[in-house]
């Protein structure tokens, strides 16, 4: 869909969650837009996210998103009160999409289907007759002129394209095979924007401990789960915990993954309460319990009422105590390292899954490089960002999915 490419006020690269709503806010200022996929359709990781079902936001006030970010949080202020949650429901309302809460505030298309989203978003940009779109093409560079200002564009197909503005909103490195494989990092990295080393968020830790590996697929709830970093605590969560053939995963572990320091890996470990419910003397009461109620039994199943058959074998192997003896013959030393391991079951992490599996990209763009209260570059004239690009992300739940509405709305209503 292209009319008349000529007195274009804004090309816009990328048409994920950033781009399309930077698009919507331009039109909504009179511009003439045109915006630019690399993919044959806009939105491919809306379609991913919340398992496919697109958790658009959380319902929370606005005021509380702050907690939930992780990274450079301040700069989202303007972004965030600009076009806050209520705003964004209120526009896919407006145009026909149904939306609902569910648990932890996290908002969802009453359809359950992503693709809900983005075609709303879509016919939203549809209605203006400014709006103009390109499917199936790549950004190879930025044209400045003599004064270092942006105005236009380099496509892969060699055609030149020009605008008064340009806002980058291609995405992270997360998810490479939607389209975000990086490419905007080197294109701003070339305009002499500093670009703080994108690693993958919200992912999965990986562990050389063969024991976790045995786990495959044991999922566990109700779990606490801290990360600890150099002996010292940094962070830690309640809920569930997924054992897998390279590490951990699962809500606990994709939220901790975003306090991990690379640099730091030698010394970063997860350590997991099995039951948290129960403090250290309450546990061995039950434990006493329960070995007196089977004490002519192997060791080797001495824990089975308490744990999953698999988890509590490997905590017998990891305790070395002889799994044939019985357990009337336990001593009390081997019962508080049985104890020890329950309450504090220790995993080495030795790195992060991919970029594959990632759910975002934690890094980017400088953001002291970048004008919060409009998105332009503060080295490049009429060049703005959106989006994942910047280094800025929080946790799961809606967050991301609304700061990158919020960056790539601001961006649009700030056009030279």
């Amino acid at each position: 869909m292209t009319n008349n490419l000529s007195n274009l006020d804004v090309i816009i690269i990328g048409g994920g969650a950033a781009g399309i709503m930077a698009a919507i806010s331009s039109l909504e200022c009179n511009k003439k837009v045109l915006l630019i996929e690399k993919n044959e359709k806009i939105g491919k990781k809306i379609y991913i996210t919340g398992k496919g079902r697109c958790n658009v936001t959380n319902n929370k006030d606005i005021s509380e998103f702050f907690d939930h970010i992780v990274k450079n949080k301040e700069f989202l202020y303007s972004a965030l009160y600009t076009f806050d949650n209520t705003r964004l429901l209120e526009m896919l309302n407006k145009n026909g999409l149904k939306t609902k809460v569910e648990r932890g505030d996290r908002v969802f298309p009453v359809s359950d289907k992503a693709s809900d989203v983005t075609k709303t978003l879509l016919n939203i940009a549809k209605k203006y007759p400014d709006f103009n779109i390109m499917y199936n093409i790549e950004l190879k560079d930025i044209i400045l002129n003599e004064n270092n200002e942006a105005i236009g564009v380099l496509l892969n197909n060699k055609e030149k394209i020009y605008a008064k503005n340009i806002i980058l909103a291609t995405g992270g490195k997360s998810y490479p095979s939607t389209g975000s494989d990086g490419y905007g990092y080197i294109v701003a990295k070339k305009l002499g924007h500093k670009i703080i080393n994108p690693v993958p968020a919200l992912v999965q830790m990986l562990s050389d401990d063969k024991w976790v590996h045995d786990l495959m697929g044991l999922t566990l709830k109700n779990v606490d789960v801290t990360l600890m970093i150099k002996g010292k605590k940094k962070n830690s969560q309640f809920g569930e915990l997924l054992f897998t053939h390279k590490g951990i995963s699962g809500p606990t572990i994709l939220y901790l993954s975003n306090f991990i320091n690379m640099d730091k890996l030698p010394e970063t470990k997860i350590k997991i309460d099995l039951k948290p419910a129960l403090d250290f003397k309450t546990l061995e009461k039950r434990i006493i319990r329960d070995f007196e109620k089977n004490q002519n039994k192997m060791v080797k199943n001495s824990l089975d009422l308490l744990l999953p058959k698999s988890l509590a074998a490997k905590i017998i192997e990891l305790s070395k105590i002889n799994k044939e003896k019985q357990i009337n013959q336990i001593t009390k030393e081997e019962r508080k390292i049985i104890l020890n391991l329950i309450k504090d079951l220790q995993v080495n992490i030795t790195g992060l899954g991919s970029f594959k599996e990632a759910i975002i990209t934690n890094g980017g763009i400088n953001v002291k490089e970048i004008n919060p209260s409009t998105m332009e570059s503060r080295l490049i004239k009429n060049l703005f960002f959106a989006g994942e690009i910047i280094d800025v992300h929080a946790v799961t739940g809606g967050y991301n999915l609304q700061i990158a509405f919020s960056t790539g709305y601001l961006a649009g209503q700030n056009l030279h």
